[in-house]
């Protein structure tokens, strides 16, 4: 329903655009041309950023600018009515997510074929490829430990969405919190080791959008400094 609230939205500030650039625009007191023109442009930006986050840049522009036009003037032709409408959006939609995985999971593989070559390069029977810098001590995390880390994440491109090292300071959360991939990797060295993590968007978070540094079906890459671990304790120890 968000979703098609969004898209609404959008398809009304994009009516309002459409209408000043193809109808006559009605003079309101105290609105100048120019603040019109404007708001038109600032309309056109919210829209076209609406439809990219929405994976939906591709549509038939004309068509849509026809339709907005055809609506405005009451044309009673117009294939789909208001209710009909976000029913063929939802489809289109999932079309688009089927697709897009699609092509994503062929540049991954396409990807961990060339990457599995490096020297040094293992992958696990899940699918995630790591290299181990410095294997630390004994001392290895579960699932259930807290563990205290300095980490990179990146794209496949090398854009980096989160720093650790950055901010200058370090990171603790139970390992059993994050996505599988990290959950995975970490389990492979110890205290004081280092790793470099390749994560397949199936161990990470697959078709989820989390937001604009990080879309959906995003490969991660993390170079990661395991600094502690902090063994799990069940409350009856802690008592004692």
């Amino acid at each position: 329903m968000k979703l098609f609230k969004t898209i609404a939205a959008g398809a009304l500030s994009a009516m309002f655009l459409v209408a000043c650039t193809t109808t006559t625009v009605k003079t309101v007191p105290g609105i100048t041309p120019g603040a019109v023109d404007s708001a038109s442009v600032a309309v056109g930006v919210a829209f076209a950023n609406m439809l990219k986050g929405s994976q939906m840049e591709n549509l038939n522009l004309e068509k849509v600018k026809n339709t907005i036009v055809a609506v405005l003037k009451g044309d009673t032709t117009v294939i789909f009515n208001e209710q009909e409408a976000p029913m063929y959006i939802q489809g289109y939609m999932m079309k688009m997510n089927e697709a897009m995985r699609t092509v994503k999971k062929d540049e991954e593989a396409k990807f961990f074929e060339e990457n599995s070559k490096v020297e040094g390069v293992q992958q696990t029977d899940n699918g995630l490829q790591y290299l181990i810098e410095a294997p630390g001590n004994e001392i290895r995390p579960t699932v259930q430990d807290t563990v205290e880390v300095n980490y990179k994440g990146a794209l496949l491109n090398g854009k980096v969405f989160d720093s650790s090292f950055d901010r200058g300071e370090t990171a603790k959360f139970c390992l059993g919190n994050v996505i599988p991939g990290w959950q995975e990797g970490m389990q492979l060295i110890g205290e004081g080791g280092k790793i470099k993590l390749w994560i397949p968007f199936d161990l990470a978070y697959g078709g989820q959008d989390m937001g604009p540094q990080l879309p959906a079906y995003s490969t991660l890459v993390f170079d990661v400094d395991l600094i502690k671990v902090m063994k799990f304790q069940p409350k009856e120890e802690k008592k004692k």
